[in-house]
């Protein structure tokens, strides 16, 4: 058996020089062609040479349906006089434990998208050495950190780009009242309303601008939280100081809270529809219809609230079969002094009490 073995291993041995070098995989599959370099050749070159990519510090924002630029550049140290052909690949890093997803690889002129970035992204390469990432019609799960990556050869170096949507944080609960959902349930509902399940990170920041909610709520990561500014008894207690306060991960399945949602800045109107009578829902969605709109969801006029300062003091039917108003300017006679989008609940959806906010998409 052992001679046999030994007999094998001379075999491989003599013919391994005689194999070409195997494809490889980063992204996006290479294998050496006749042109490519020797890769001998890339350890001599990168003796002091150095490969940098330089990606923005600051976080960048937009909005919902826009287009943005990711910016990535690559350069050497000390400067090469010649232009190298390089590999470029961008992804998507991980959050909150979702799996890390593929956004681009180009060689040259040929490159791949993926998934839902799939005919939403290319590269820009408006200069030498740039390599930013175009990304065209923003969705709400688009906001992230980014990866570029530059491969020359042996050599490979990164940078990240964060990019964050401008958007409102708002608590929602169901008609069915208070602590319902599961944290796949209000998943749905988020997204029923036009607006996707808030991080931590966001709900912190909703925090630090006056939020201030009583209900515990799932956040993306499926911990259950709450943001409190003035501490009170019902409330967790007057000896605890004011902050987001945690609950900890819950069972997604078992455990039933509210949910705090993120809907970013809208492209489109929101806009209360003058009309002669108070309407019931059924009428209330028509009516947009007809006006060529649609009835707008709580995301679109906590957004449109806002960013576009919409005030006003009629409460109104929304998708949901909610009635609310949103007030920018508080005042007399409209709800609490205080600006925020006040909430009737959910009224009995045959009732003449209420107008509609409608929503036209431009």
């Amino acid at each position: 058996m052992h001679d046999t073995t030994d007999l094998l291993l001379l075999v491989l041995l003599f013919l391994l020089p005689c194999v070409s070098s195997l494809p490889f995989y980063n992204g996006f599959y290479y294998s050496n062609s006749p042109h490519s370099r020797d890769p001998g050749q890339d350890e001599g070159l990168f003796n002091g040479v150095k490969l940098v990519v330089e990606t923005p510090e600051d976080t960048l924002f937009s909005h919902q349906g826009a287009n943005v630029t990711l910016p990535c550049r690559y350069h050497y140290e000390p400067a090469l006089a010649s232009q190298r052909p390089v590999r470029i690949k961008w992804w998507k890093l991980s959050e909150d434990g979702a799996p890390e997803q593929d956004v681009l690889v180009a060689i040259g002129l040929r490159h791949r998208s993926f998934g839902d970035y799939r005919g939403r992204v290319h590269l820009r390469q408006v200069g030498e050495r740039d390599v930013s990432l175009e990304i065209q019609d923003l969705r709400l799960e688009d906001y992230g950190r980014y990866r570029c990556e530059v491969i020359d050869g042996l050599e490979d170096e990164s940078g990240l780009v964060e990019l964050e949507l401008r958007g409102v944080v708002f608590p929602y609960q169901p008609p069915q009242g208070r602590y319902q959902l599961n944290f796949h349930e209000a998943q749905q509902a988020c997204e029923g309303q036009g607006a996707v399940m808030a991080s931590f990170e966001q709900l912190f920041r909703a925090w630090e601008e006056g939020l201030d909610w009583c209900n515990a709520g799932w956040l993306q990561d499926a911990s259950v939280q709450y943001p409190i500014m003035l501490a009170r008894r019902p409330c967790g207690g007057l000896g605890l100081a004011p902050g987001v306060r945690s609950y900890g991960p819950r069972h997604r399945r078992l455990h039933r809270y509210d949910v705090f949602c993120f809907a970013a800045a809208l492209k489109g109107r929101v806009y209360y529809l003058e009309h002669p009578e108070k309407l019931t829902l059924v009428e209330a969605k028509e009516a947009c219809q007809e006006d060529g709109a649609q009835i707008a969801k709580v995301g679109q006029l906590f957004a449109a609230w806002k960013f576009h300062g919409l005030d006003r003091c009629d409460a109104g039917w929304l998708a949901d079969g909610s009635a609310r108003y949103p007030v920018a300017h508080p005042r007399p006679n409209c709800g609490p002094l205080k600006p925020g989008v006040q909430s009737f609940g959910f009224p009995d959806p045959q009732s003449r009490k209420y107008g509609v906010y409608c929503y036209h998409p431009r």
